[in-house]
């Protein structure tokens, strides 16, 4: 159950974190839960872990890694087109 949390929480994550920025991530339901997954590990490494914790990820630190990693990746996706 632990490991079916974690990957809502991050699909939650990267799903906020486009909707912020108003920017589609690409890949849908996988884009949101891989760039939530990678935000909260850009997050956690950045800004500790605090705040609420569901999931084993720190929801705070998360969303701002996840905004993080989505403006990283519109920046490249505007660069290849």
């Amino acid at each position: 159950m632990g490991f079916i949390l974690f990957l809502i929480v991050g699909g939650l994550i990267g799903w906020l974190a486009g909707l912020i920025l108003g920017k589609d991530i690409p890949g849908g339901i996988l884009g949101n839960i891989i760039a939530g997954i990678i935000g909260a590990w850009i997050g956690g490494l950045i800004f500790g872990s605090w705040g609420p914790v569901i999931g084993s990820i720190a929801i705070f630190p998360a969303l701002i890694g996840a905004i993080i990693f989505v403006v990283i990746l519109s920046f490249i996706l505007k660069a290849i087109r």
